[in-house]
């Protein structure tokens, strides 16, 4: 009997010993690769925020000066999210929110939202999706140019009715066999409009000046 327990014991040491050099080894793998994963995260949104707005049409650190909004249900978002503001000349032209949906068919979709300071579009971008390949992966601009008919579209050169898929009565377009996904991309852009709409004003604050406005509350 003793014999057995004690085969048993060194099995539960070997086993323990294995689970603590696993975890130990993934621990090291990611202290090693962390801050290349937070830089490639960096520069995959850089390039999210170039393809609406070029550097050419904005003179600060867009990176640098975002704005922290607090959890919003326009926004889809259950936590803090960020908001980017493009400037030129000292003013805030450009506000891109960051929305997120869960109403996708496989899951969350975290968008990238250009809204100009009169509250039209400049345009949209898919940030991150688990949508179906060859199906709801169609809002991905590397996959079909379907996103950019958000493109200047407006909550005043659109009613309510018409921020649908055609499916519901608006005019945007769905995929075949695949309406869950972009159905769930034009209420959140939409949702985003309407957020910008309630907000526009503190949106459209620099951060100094947002500084400047926490400073002189009571």
């Amino acid at each position: 009997m003793k014999e057995v327990q004690q085969i048993a014991l060194r099995a539960a040491g070997v086993l323990a010993l294995f689970a603590f050099l696993g975890t130990a080894l993934v621990a090291i793998t990611y202290e090693g690769t962390k801050e290349q994963i937070a830089e490639n995260k960096r520069l995959s949104l850089l390039k999210s925020l170039g393809q609406l707005v070029p550097d050419t049409q904005y003179e600060n650190d867009l990176l640098e000066e975002r704005r922290t909004l607090p959890a919003a249900p326009l926004l889809g978002t259950s936590k803090p999210s960020f908001a980017y503001l493009a400037k030129q000349h000292g003013a805030v032209h450009t506000v891109l929110l960051t929305p997120t949906t869960e109403a996708g068919y496989s899951g969350t979709i975290n968008l990238l939202v250009a809204i100009r300071a009169d509250g039209s579009l400049v345009g949209t971008r898919v940030l991150n999706h688990t949508e179906t390949p060859g199906l709801g992966d169609l809002i991905d601009i590397k996959k079909s140019d379907w996103i950019r008919s958000f493109d200047n579209r407006s909550l005043e050169n659109l009613t309510q009715q018409q921020w649908k898929v055609k499916k519901d009565g608006g005019i945007f377009d769905q995929f075949t066999g695949a309406t869950i996904t972009p159905r769930a991309v034009v209420g959140a852009v939409h949702n985003s409009l309407l957020y910008f709409k309630q907000h526009r004003e503190q949106l459209l604050q620099s951060h100094a000046e947002a500084e400047k406005n926490k400073e002189e509350r009571p």
